[in-house]
């Protein structure tokens, strides 16, 4: 019969989720960062342009990458099923009600896939 609290758990779960994002901190350690091991998304595909995007240092969102194109998300999880450390987190756009998503690479990642190539990336 309180079928109008539903929409107010909605609300407060979306709250609740942008209240518990917590930006990993950075790591302060004396051992090396683990080596990457990711494999390279196939060639002339989607995912190899975003991959190649956020090598580039490019912070991408939905947005930015175009939206007439399908989401930007399901290749973000191809890279992490290639073993790509993506990162991400909700950032306000204009015209939206909701936070989106921006992906990046971290510098030490980039440096890394430069370093798979032989520094040719």
């Amino acid at each position: 019969m309180k079928e109008k609290n539903a929409r107010h758990s909605k609300a407060a779960s979306s709250a609740n989720e942008q209240r518990n994002y917590r930006p990993e901190p950075e790591q302060l350690s004396l051992l090396p960062p683990p080596e990457l091991v990711a494999a390279w998304p196939a060639a002339d595909t989607l995912p190899a342009e975003v991959h190649a995007r956020l090598l580039t240092g490019e912070r991408l969102t939905q947005p930015a990458f175009g939206t007439s194109r399908w989401r930007l998300a399901a290749y973000i999880k191809k890279l992490d099923y290639l073993g790509w450390p993506v990162r991400s987190a909700p950032v306000h756009f204009p015209g939206r009600a909701r936070p989106i998503k921006e992906y990046w690479y971290d510098p030490a990642t980039i440096v890394a896939a430069r370093a798979m190539l032989g520094g040719c990336a």
